[in-house]
């Protein structure tokens, strides 16, 4: 196994009753890497994600992090490892600013005595910074979240993930729901996730969307992997008819 990668599975197996939903899958993810996670729906895609991020247990085969072998137990088991989900809209709330979102269920606090307080000024120069270094400048971090576009929103997800120790980032279908506009704001927001250092999982059918961003990409179809190819060896067109018909010049990739 290569000592470059930041998570390794091998021989994944998963089956819930009669059904199999994923099949002897290796998926691999490096440092500072984009692999998009291809296929069409019911390929196995999200089950296999959540393998990795703790909702399930796979019935066979085994997971490595930064080279050791783990078994993730549970969503905060994958948190603590450095492993983010980051969810399109469902972990901010609305009524709340920018910057309490942020920091929701983390806030920092100083101490005054044997008092603690809220340190607010902290947490909005660092909510601020973070999401410049994203590439996103808000004139007012105390507007409520649910102001905000979807691809702000996004940015702001994202933000909290790296700032809390996310070494990977994990996002399922998180433009599926966006205008064309957003769509690239948010494309470019994943992007700068990468100049800071982190890896990245990117769930989705879309080649359009995925294509622009990913260093690679692993095709599933019908619980098994029968791709992982660079994106400088298949062009888009030829990974959209990858994904739809379930084969091209398998030998050559």
């Amino acid at each position: 196994m290569s000592g470059d990668s930041l998570v390794e599975m091998r021989g994944i197996h998963k089956r819930f009753g009669e059904t199999v939903a994923l099949r002897d899958v290796d998926f691999t993810v490096g440092r500072n890497e984009v692999v998009g996670l291809v296929g069409d729906n019911g390929a196995g895609k999200s089950t296999l994600i959540k393998i990795l991020t703790g909702v399930y247990q796979a019935d066979a085969g085994e997971i490595r992090y930064k080279g050791r072998p783990v078994r993730i137990a549970s969503p905060a088991h994958a948190r603590s490892l450095g492993i983010e989900p980051v969810h399109q809209f469902g972990s901010t709330v609305d009524e709340l600013s920018i910057w309490e979102n942020f920091f929701l269920g983390r806030e920092a606090c100083r101490h005054l005595g044997p008092i603690r307080i809220l340190d607010k000024k902290t947490m909005r120069e660092i909510t601020r910074q973070t999401l410049e270094r994203l590439g996103i400048h808000l004139d007012d971090i105390e507007r409520p979240i649910g102001t905000l576009s979807g691809g702000e929103r996004q940015a702001v997800v994202m933000g909290r993930a790296v700032h809390f120790g996310g070494e990977l980032l994990v996002l399922d279908e998180p433009t599926a729901a966006l205008s064309l506009r957003e769509t690239e704001r948010v494309l470019e927001y994943i992007s700068n996730v990468r100049r800071m250092g982190r890896s990245v999982i990117l769930i989705t059918h879309i080649t359009r969307h995925v294509y622009p961003v990913a260093d690679r990409f692993v095709v599933l179809e019908r619980s098994m992997k029968i791709a992982d190819v660079a994106k400088d060896r298949i062009t888009r067109k030829e990974l959209e008819d990858l994904i739809v018909r379930g084969r091209l010049e398998a030998e050559r990739i």
